[in-house]
C-alpha cells in the first residue's frame, strides 16, 4: 500500500522501510510535542541528544517547521547546545529549517535570519514582552483573581514569553492555577484575548496595520472572517493556551514553500521561486499556494515530503444553533498542504500524528487500544483530533507520544546513513 493511502496506521515498519530507501526524501517537523515533550514551561524542555545526531545525519532531508523561535531564552538553539558538553560540539548540529511560523531561518550552523521583516516591526515586536506583563500583573492582581503580587511574579516568568518574532502569553500555568475555577480562567482568556487585539489596534495606529495577526494554539479553526478560534477551557483542559503575536505571512504551510524553494537550490544552485522568496511574500490561500509549487517546481526534482506534527483538532460546537465540525490546530495547515502536494506531484507523500496528550498541557490523545480494534471504529480512537469527514488524512499515527517518534526517527536516520553514500550535507 501507498504511505498516503495509509489511514491512521500504526505500521511503522512499512513507513521506516518506506522512508530509508526513498530515492528523494524531505521531512518537514514540528517540534514541541513532537521531538520533545510538551511541557507548561519552555525553559524546562529537554532534547535527546542522539535526537539531534539522527537529524545532523539526514542532512538536506531534514528541516523543522515551528512557530516557536531558535534564538532567545527560550529558544530551541539554547536546548540542543545543553546537550553538548561544549560548544564546540554544538557547532554545526543546529536544528535547520523555520521558526516563528515562517519568518525567522536558520542553517545548521545557527546563523539566523528574518526574510521579510522590517526594522519597524521588529521595534513593536521587542516592546510587546513588556506590555503583556504589565497587563497580566495588573489583572492578576486585581478582582476577580486578587492574587498576591510575589506569586505573580513568579507565574509571569512561565507566562510572558519574550520571543523575539512571536512574542507570546502562555496560559498553561495559569490554567493550573485557576483550574478549580473554570469561568475565572475562561475569563482570564477572553481578557488576553481582547489585549491581543488592543495590540492590533496599536499597530495600526503605528501605521503596521497589515504587519501583525493573533495566533491562538490550540485553535478551533477560522470564522467567516478568516480570524482563527479560540478554544475555550475548562477543569480539564487549558483550550487555547498559547496566544502569539506573530507577523502576517508567518503561518507553517507558506513555510513549506519556502523550505522546498531552498531544497531545489541545494539540488540544482537554482531558487525556482527566486533568492529571495520569503514567507511574508507569498499568498496565504491553500488553493494559491498549491498552484504556486505546481507553476515553479520541477515535478522530476520533487522529494516525498514527511510532514509530521502534534497539533490538530476536530471539533462539534453549536454555532446559530447549527452543530458545526471546526476543525483547526496549529499544524493543520502545513500538513494538509504536505498531503496535497503529494498529490499534485505524484510523490507519495505521508503526514505523521504523534500524540501529545502524555505531557503536562493536556489536550485529546489518540485511544490506541481503540486503534488497535480498527474494525470497529477507527474514528472514535481520534476523537477531538479528526474525523472521517476530515480533509487532512493522518497516514501514520505515533499514539506512544513523542518517545515512540523518536525511537522511529532514528532508526530512520541509522538505515539511510547506511545506505548512503553521498557527501556530507552542508
Amino acid at each position: 500500500m501507498m504511505l498516503s493511502q495509509s489511514l491512521l496506521s500504526t505500521d511503522h515498519v512499512q513507513l521506516l522501510d518506506t522512508l530509508a530507501t526513498s530515492d528523494k526524501l524531505l521531512i518537514i517537523q514540528d517540534l514541541d510535542g513532537v521531538c520533545m515533550a510538551l511541557v507548561r514551561d519552555p525553559l524546562t524542555r529537554v532534547i535527546d541528544r542522539a535526537y539531534i545526531e539522527a537529524a545532523h545525519a539526514l542532512g538536506t532531508r531534514f528541516q523543522v517547521l515551528t512557530n516557536g523561535e531558535h534564538i532567545g531564552s527560550r529558544g530551541v538553539n539554547a536546548i540542543v547546545a545543553a546537550t553538548f558538553e561544549t560548544p564546540d560540539q554544538a557547532a554545526g548540529r543546529y536544528l535547520p529549517g523555520l521558526a516563528g511560523g515562517g519568518v525567522q531561518l536558520q542553517d545548521r550552523h545557527g546563523t539566523v535570519t528574518h526574510p521579510g521583516v522590517g526594522d519597524h516591526e521588529l521595534v513593536f515586536l521587542r516592546a510587546v514582552p513588556e506590555r503583556a506583563a504589565r497587563f497580566l500583573a495588573t489583572r492578576l492582581c486585581s478582582a476577580p483573581y486578587d492574587l498576591d503580587g510575589a506569586e505573580v511574579a513568579t507565574l509571569l516568568q512561565a507566562t510572558v514569553l519574550d520571543n523575539l518574532v512571536s512574542p507570546t502569553i502562555n496560559l498553561n500555568h495559569l490554567h493550573l492555577r485557576l483550574s478549580d475555577r473554570p469561568s475565572r480562567y475562561r475569563q482570564l482568556q477572553g481578557e488576553v484575548e481582547a489585549f491581543m487585539q488592543q495590540l492590533l489596534a496599536d499597530a495600526a495606529r503605528d501605521g503596521l496595520g497589515d504587519a501583525f495577526f493573533v495566533h491562538y494554539a490550540p485553535n478551533l479553526g477560522r470564522d467567516e472572517r478568516g480570524g482563527e478560534r479560540m478554544k475555550p477551557g475548562d477543569a480539564d483542559s487549558a483550550g487555547t493556551h498559547d496566544f502569539q503575536f506573530m507577523l502576517k505571512g508567518a503561518v507553517k504551510e507558506v513555510g513549506v514553500l519556502v523550505i522546498l524553494n531552498r531544497y531545489y537550490h541545494a539540488q540544482t544552485g537554482r531558487y525556482p521561486l527566486g533568492e529571495h522568496f520569503h514567507a511574508r511574500a507569498a499568498p496565504r490561500d491553500h488553493d494559491a499556494l498549491l498552484q504556486l509549487a505546481i507553476d515553479h517546481f520541477d515535478p522530476a526534482l520533487m522529494p516525498r515530503l514527511v510532514g509530521v506534527g502534534d497539533t490538530v483538532s476536530a471539533q462539534a460546537h453549536v454555532i446559530d444553533g447549527r452543530t458545526q465540525m471546526l476543525r483547526g490546530g496549529s499544524d493543520r495547515g502545513f500538513l494538509t498542504l504536505v498531503q496535497d502536494l503529494g498529490k499534485a506531484f505524484a510523490t507519495d507523500n505521508a503526514v505523521l500524528y504523534v500524540d501529545s496528550s502524555r505531557g503536562e498541557v493536556q489536550r485529546p490523545g489518540v485511544d490506541a487500544a481503540q486503534l488497535a480494534r480498527r474494525a470497529d471504529d477507527p474514528w472514535a480512537a481520534v476523537q477531538d483530533i479528526s474525523d472521517e469527514h476530515d480533509p487532512l488524512r493522518l497516514n501514520f499515527v505515533f499514539a506512544d507520544g513523542h518517545a515512540q517518534y523518536v525511537e522511529f526517527f532514528l532508526a530512520l536516520a541509522a538505515r539511510i546513513a547506511g545506505n548512503d553514500r553521498s557527501p556530507d550535507p552542508v
